[in-house]
């Protein structure tokens, strides 16, 4: 029984000898010139990865800063048309300023804002986001990160084409206020509040 056991144990030993060993080996013998070959086979497999910032953030991590971008109009100027810089406390750059960037490999990006409705005071009078600018300048990328327009209630969009499958774009994006309207005395918008956050949304198909 002994001896039976230890040949069934040295023959399963042997039948997996050619999964453990699976590189390939070539003998040759002869007269002349030889030629021995072998061949080796390689797999990388790369994670699909999507990556977004407006403001402040961190690459290729979880950041939850949400920037306030604030503007203060003099009372001298509302509504007179002279666009009104945001304060210099907004964004991560200032002055209204922000780092907006998309990192993927998994193809086009579309590229998206929402809002839940026009700004408002917390009752009934509203500024229309349509008095929001969005200026585009070139952060690193050779081409700027192209911003999806603001709009009251709504979702615009913008698509981010892939080079090779991989998208890798960024931009400084500066909010402004248009000024051409006159609205009732009150603070629109805020943290979280009464409309005021506008919502971006990168998705890779």
């Amino acid at each position: 029984m002994r001896l039976f056991t230890k040949t069934l144990i040295a023959a399963a030993v042997l039948a997996a000898v050619p999964t453990i060993a699976s590189a390939e080996s070539n003998f040759q013998t002869g007269a002349g010139s030889l030629t021995a070959n072998a061949r080796v086979d390689f797999q990388i497999t790369i994670p699909k990865f999507l990556y977004l910032r407006v403001g402040t953030g961190t690459d290729f991590a979880n950041n939850p800063t949400i920037n306030l971008i604030s503007f203060s109009v003099p009372a001298a100027n509302v509504g007179n048309g002279t666009a009104v810089a945001a304060t210099a406390g907004s964004g991560d750059l200032g002055n209204g300023t922000v780092t907006a960037r998309v990192i993927g490999n998994g193809g086009n990006v579309t590229l998206s804002s929402t809002t839940a409705g026009a700004l408002n005071d917390g009752g009934t009078n509203t500024i229309s986001y349509g008095q929001i600018s969005t200026t585009v300048a070139p952060l690193t990328s050779a081409t700027a990160l192209a911003a999806p327009a603001l709009a009251d209630g709504a979702t615009t969009n913008t698509t981010v084409t892939a080079t090779s499958g991989v998208v890798n774009r960024d931009a400084r994006w500066t909010y402004g206020y248009l000024n051409t309207v006159t609205p009732a005395a009150g603070t629109y918008g805020g943290v979280g509040v009464n409309n005021g956050r506008v919502t971006y949304t990168a998705v890779t198909p």
